[in-house]
């Protein structure tokens, strides 16, 4: 779980490409989830709100410019 200071404090390459690695995640812990092999689906939810909390920071970044 990632918290917004730390994702901040990153440049904007390193979110775009944390961004990319947590979405090939998603996919591999959906995949495993569908094929019964996934111990815990709550995994799932906080990748998703990892990647929330990027695109809005990104977000944030892209209207205060």
């Amino acid at each position: 779980l990632m918290k917004a200071k730390e994702i901040r404090d990153m440049s904007r390459d390193e979110m775009v490409t944390k961004l990319e690695e947590l979405k090939k995640d998603l996919f591999n812990l959906r995949f495993q989830h569908a094929t019964n092999q996934l111990d815990n689906p709550i995994k799932i939810v906080a990748v998703k709100r990892d990647i929330a909390r990027i695109n809005t920071i990104i977000r944030e970044q892209e209207i205060s410019q």
